[in-house]
């Protein structure tokens, strides 16, 4: 028997490894992976499969892991590699998930191990999925689904699956188990085998869920669905008795309405889709670099509705995340998009690769918001993971913005409705070195006029492609709003309606804080990058230019600060040096090279000095507590360390809101005390017996600590100018405080030569008024005119030692 079976695998190696292409998660796994007679190893699949199993051989060769189909000795006894929880349904017969002996199997090898104290066998959950469709409604079935629909297939029907979906298969590998650990926490006895593949037999379906989605529901259906909703039906009335006209007209209006939301998702599409997007990221990118994917997988397998919130840098984000989740082995999420994307033929594409459209504004229009409101909330009744964008449209100055609450509400209200699965969102930082959008967002903030897309616009932007350097997706720590609801709002399951949720006094301040750390997350997950990081140095520093050498020197300076002293955990810092970098940028033709009898020297053109404002703005906040300490100590002789965090602490607070830093004093005490360390490590800084730190006589030191110092120079301006006109035009109303900031704000720019929309931003001087406001700084009268506090004072001592001369002397005038 055993030959014959020998046999069969042999003749069936050729056609698996012709038909068969395995997307293998992760693709680093053997990094995880131990191997020795000490720790032998096992693999565990779903079903008993000779395509399985010959698919997962060819994986495992490929990676140098141990052969599925070898034996293997545990203490005294030898043991089949492999254990497959389910025989295939026999043909002639209904009986589904026939047993296997892999109980038994488990239970011997439990017994090896309460023998032999030494041993700790692992075992290594496999999962196989051929294909990526979802299973759909039964009245909506096809040939594709009921082949994707794979739940202990017959012979017959596996050899269909294996030739239309081989090229398509998913083998997803997870973290070893340790048989040590079972036999110990729960027994070496038949409860205890009984467990593990119990456990293992859970775990899959967990993954093939996370894989494939939910059962997909047609856009009929939906719908239907929407039709029946309660709310959408008593306003449908109430639409057609106070506007007297007849329901079947507002029902009309209604159904117009959903089909202009509504996705009308098509694996097949995202297939091709991912096909397209495989060729063109070679073209456009050096690189893609996906950083904490373990930790979306981990949310996904938990059951978790996930809930994708990047920033917006470029239509390219819609293309380049979806691709990223897909080649993590994930479900592609249903994108809310702007209508402005639904033009022919863009639109329907993006439809049917799970696209919904959402029009700019609500207001005013009842209909059209309850019955968003509502297809938000099926999509999450129904499972569906969802991504949005909560700034709202894309940023033009390369900063996050102020959050757009609407989304984040609709999603808590659909929590509302007695959702049985945790929402969670998941924070995404997307970084690029090259947003081909950026000339278009230099016009708009010139004062250009936005363009429509249209599908002129999509062939220019294809005819200027070309290598973009490198892109980057850095998933943030997920935040679950049912936990988060648990810390803020303990009460809120009271307000569970699965009918009619109603809007509840407590969801407006919550949404406006849960909106907040989002963004904080997303700029926690920051990536540094070469661009980024020359346009940070570049733009502070005289005329943009420096001498190559020296611009080196600054690269690694900054490197080695968030190397030692890092904004956050989730931050992800170049590995390379700063000539390597330097180089690249080179290549990438974002810097000016020019050369003299001393050597060669970097510098920006004008333009180019505009379009990496962009990409500086992307990481300037990292660098906001190194900044600052810098700065400090280049205009203080010598400073005690509780002075110099007290400094940092002040100002940071007033650019929490900003900038979107956290604002935990702590955390910010313990990021002053890791930078002054690495630059007491490196010869930067010194600190006497009496604690007074103080930077060290070496000029080219001093030279990188005062660039780096000059990087928050100009948020240093915007401070200044308000602390200065408060105190001086006080009593002042909010109104023409804000126009004098402006004023003065535009005359420096033109005066120091800021080309910077940010600087002049009408909304950020306001945003920083009243932050200041917020830490009573600033306070208001009777007459309800802005006042100058006390306390204000200690605010403009600092900012006036860190703003140079000439600046204060030109607001003073």
């Amino acid at each position: 028997m055993l030959v014959l079976r020998s046999l069969f695998y042999i003749l069936l190696k050729f056609p698996v490894r012709l038909l068969v292409r395995c997307k293998v998660i992760p693709d680093k796994l053997q990094e995880s992976i131990v191997t020795d007679d000490k720790q032998p190893t096992f693999y565990v699949v779903r079903h008993q499969s000779a395509s399985d199993l010959l698919a997962l051989q060819a994986v495992c060769k490929k990676m140098n892991l141990p052969d599925p189909l070898s034996k293997v000795t545990v203490g005294d006894e030898a043991f089949p590699r492999i254990f497959c929880l389910e025989k295939p349904t026999s043909l002639f017969s209904r009986r589904k998930g026939r047993k296997t002996v892999a109980i038994e199997q488990g239970l011997a090898v439990l017994e090896q191990h309460k023998k032999y104290n030494d041993i700790d066998a692992q075992l290594i959950p496999v999962n196989l999925t051929w294909g990526r469709a979802p299973t759909k409604e039964k009245n909506n079935a096809n040939v594709g689904t009921i082949l994707a629909d794979q739940e202990s297939p017959t012979w017959l029907r596996k050899f269909f699956i294996v030739l239309f979906l081989g090229r398509n298969t998913l083998m997803r590998f997870s973290e070893p188990l340790s048989f040590r650990y079972m036999a110990d926490k729960h027994g070496s006895d038949l409860a205890g085998a009984q467990k593990v593949m119990r456990v293992a037999r859970f775990h899959f379906h967990r993954q093939t869920i996370a894989a494939t989605g939910p059962r997909l529901m047609h856009r009929q259906q939906m719908f239907t669905a929407l039709l029946a909703n309660p709310s959408i039906k008593r306003l449908l009335a109430d639409e057609a008795k106070s506007k007297g006209i007849s329901p079947e007209k507002v029902k009309k209006q209604a159904l117009a309405i959903m089909d202009e939301i509504a996705g009308d998702y098509r694996d097949s599409m995202v297939r091709v889709g991912e096909r397209i997007l495989h060729r063109l990221w070679k073209r456009l990118y050096s690189g893609l670099k996906i950083n904490n994917a373990d930790v979306l997988r981990k949310v996904a397998e938990d059951g978790h509705e996930i809930i994708y919130v990047p920033c917006h840098r470029s239509h390219m984000d819609y293309l380049l995340l979806t691709y990223v989740i897909y080649h993590q082995g994930l479900v592609t999420p249903r994108i809310a998009a702007g209508i402005n994307l639904s033009f022919w033929p863009a639109g329907p594409i993006f439809r049917k690769a799970g696209a919904f459209f959402i029009r700019r504004t609500f207001k005013g229009n009842r209909l059209y918001s309850t019955i968003f409101r509502e297809y938000l909330g099926l999509l999450f009744e129904r499972g569906y993971s969802v991504k949005y964008y909560t700034e709202g449209g894309r940023s033009r100055t390369g900063r996050l913005l102020p959050p757009k609450t609407g989304m984040l509400a609709m999603t808590i209200q659909s929590l509302l409705r007695g959702i049985d699965r945790p929402l969670t969102l998941v924070p995404v930082y997307i970084g690029y070195e090259h947003v081909m959008e950026v000339g278009t967002y230099r016009k708009e903030l010139s004062g250009s006029q936005k363009k429509n897309e249209s599908i002129l616009g999509v062939f220019k932007a294809i005819k200027n492609l070309r290598n973009y350097g490198n892109g980057y997706i850095n998933f943030g720590e997920p935040i679950n709003i049912n936990q988060f609801l648990n810390c803020n709002v303990p009460n809120w399951k009271q307000d569970i309606d699965p009918i009619d949720p109603q809007k509840p006094t407590w969801l407006t301040p919550n949404v406006n804080k849960l909106a907040d750390q989002v963004m904080t997350s997303v700029n926690e997950a920051a990536a540094l990058n070469a661009v980024a990081l020359i346009a940070l140095i570049l733009h502070a520093s005289e005329n943009k230019a420096l001498p190559q050498a020296e611009l080196e020197a600054e690269l690694d300076f900054f490197l080695m600060i968030q190397r030692q002293a890092p904004y956050s955990k989730q931050l992800t810092v170049p590995e390379e040096s700063g000539k390597e970098l330097l180089a690249h940028v080179i290549a990438l033709k974002k810097v000016t090279v020019d050369s003299d009898s001393f050597g060669t020297f970097i510098s920006l053109s004008h333009s180019a000095a505009l379009e990496m404002r962009y990409y500086r703005n992307n990481i300037l906040h990292t660098y906001v507590v190194p900044a600052l300490v810098c700065r400090i100590l280049s205009r203080n002789a010598k400073v005690a360390e509780i002075d110099l965090v007290t400094q940092v602490q002040r100002i940071v607070a007033l650019l929490k809101n900003d900038l979107f830093l956290w604002q935990n004093a702590d955390d910010i005490e313990t990021q002053v005390k890791q930078v002054t360390a690495a630059l007491a490590d490196h010869d930067y800084a010194k600190i006497s017996k009496a604690g007074f730190w103080s930077i060290t006589d070496n000029m080219q030191r001093k030279a990188n600590i005062r660039s780096m110092g000059e990087c928050i120079d100009e948020t240093m301006q915007r401070i200044a100018i308000i602390s200065s006109l408060v105190s001086r035009l006080a009593p002042v109303g909010k109104g023409a405080l804000e126009e004098k900031v402006v004023a003065i704000a535009k005359r420096l720019s033109v005066l120091n030569n800021i080309d910077a929309p940010e600087f002049i931003d009408k909304k950020a001087q306001a945003g920083l008024i009243n932050t200041m406001k917020e830490h009573a700084y600033i306070g208001v009268d009777e007459q309800g005119l802005y006042v100058a506090n006390s306390t204000l004072a200690n605010v403009k001592d600092v900012v006036t030692n860190l703003v140079d001369i000439e600046v204060l002397q030109s607001i003073a005038r």
